[in-house]
């Protein structure tokens, strides 16, 4: 199985030699351990590995974390570490005593709730960095960037990547990003995605949320993708699943504890009054969305009803992984009052913010960037703005307002 170079190798390292413990978090499956253990073999520093998949390692980890971490000295890679949170408070002893850049490499597939073991154990002690599945970057070997709508960078990224057609994007978007998939380790996309609910998805949310009707959740989260990149409705995913209105909560803050999904919150502020509340979901693999609505090939999906959604959900989550691969936050939000004026996506930066709209066409109309507008109203300034659609190539109707390609991002 080929090994795909990931954009966060540096973030680990640069940080491994200054602080004591790194906390790797992201779902199954995205390439945390495989990347990690690239890492390790490369450093030469003889780091163990230990999985709390293990369940006799998870036995120790839990009852006795002191002869664990004894066992099992640092330098030390530990695996699905939320499994056994009693550990922290030994690895904050010996981060206390010995101070080595390091030690602990930890890696955890829960991340909201492996952060409260964390803050209550290690804060200020532990680096926090999060791996989602592989971005599209990451797959054609380019470099990484943060998504900005600076021209400059843009002309630049533009000179090192090959531009690909609508129907290329759309297998790109069908294919998904899970490493295993994309560096051929598994035959098969459909055996691929149905083992991973089966196997990881559904066993986690077991594990979180106590019993669980197979059938239901499938049919939960089947209906959360076919409202990928929609506003949130509690309800009408409830009704399709047959489950009340409380347990679908549960159920989508738990895919997003596990990584599968993520919410684009509102931009809103005291000025921005008639803004509505309600977030709108993406998942960060395409794939899995294409593989749970049923669409037998890209082809179909490209010609389909969900096209213009997927192709929003893919954009989406490149730009929310294009940050978090560099190590930063993204500030990204969407906007949509209650006169139906709507922008796709915000970045807000550097005291600007600057509004995208993603669209399936190649030949974006000037009219598109109307609604840019309405945040000329907001205490920060109005930045430069974007169509991100399929043309051919960077281009822009004028200065503060350019037409990016999807296949740039």
């Amino acid at each position: 199985m080929k090994y795909i170079k990931r954009h966060m190798e540096d973030q680990v390292l640069a940080l491994s030699k200054s602080w004591p413990a790194i906390l790797l978090t992201g779902p199954r499956q995205a390439g945390k351990t495989t990347m990690l253990r690239e890492l390790a073999a490369r450093e030469n520093a003889g780091r163990k590995y230990v999985s709390l998949d293990d369940l006799n390692m998870r036995e120790m980890a839990k009852t006795d974390p002191k002869m664990f971490l004894q066992l099992h000295k640092p330098p030390v890679l530990i695996d699905e570490v939320q499994y056994a949170p009693e550990l922290f408070t030994y690895i904050k002893i010996h981060v206390d005593e010995h101070r080595n850049p390091g030690d602990f490499w930890l890696t955890g597939s829960q991340i909201f709730r492996l952060m409260q073991g964390v803050q209550e154990s290690l804060a200020g002690r532990v680096a926090l960095l999060h791996m989602s599945p592989l971005s599209q970057h990451e797959i054609i070997d380019a470099d990484c960037v943060p998504f900005t709508t600076n021209f400059d960078v843009l002309v630049g990224q533009s000179k090192k990547i090959q531009p690909v057609t609508t129907p290329e994007l759309f297998k790109r978007i069908w294919n998904g990003c899970m490493p295993g998939l994309v560096s051929g380790g598994y035959a098969g996309r459909d055996i691929f995605y149905s083992s991973y609910l089966s196997t990881y998805v559904e066993r986690d949310v077991r594990d979180l949320s106590g019993t669980v009707d197979a059938l239901k959740f499938i049919r939960f989260i089947t209906a959360v993708a076919a409202r990928a990149s929609q506003l949130v409705s509690y309800k009408a995913i409830a009704d399709d699943a047959d489950i009340d209105q409380i347990t679908c909560k549960n159920w989508i803050n738990i895919l997003e504890t596990l990584g599968i999904v993520f919410l684009l919150h509102p931009y809103s502020n005291h000025v921005l009054k008639r803004t509505i509340k309600t977030p709108k979901l993406y998942f960060y693999d395409t794939g899995l969305v294409c593989y749970l609505t049923r669409w037998s090939s890209p082809e179909v999906a490209e010609s389909g009803a969900m096209s213009g959604a997927l192709l929003e959900n893919f954009t989406v989550s490149e730009i929310m992984k294009s940050y978090q691969n560099a190590g930063r936050e993204p500030y990204l939000h969407y906007y949509r009052d209650r006169d139906a004026k709507e922008i796709d996506v915000i970045i807000e930066g550097d005291g600007k913010l600057c509004p995208l709209e993603i669209k399936k066409t190649a030949m974006p109309d000037m009219r598109l960037v109307r609604t840019f507008s309405v945040i000329d109203k907001s205490p920060l300034q109005l930045g430069t703005g974007a169509i991100l659609c399929m043309a051919d190539k960077l281009s822009a109707f004028d200065r503060d307002h350019l037409i990016v390609p999807v296949w740039m991002i």
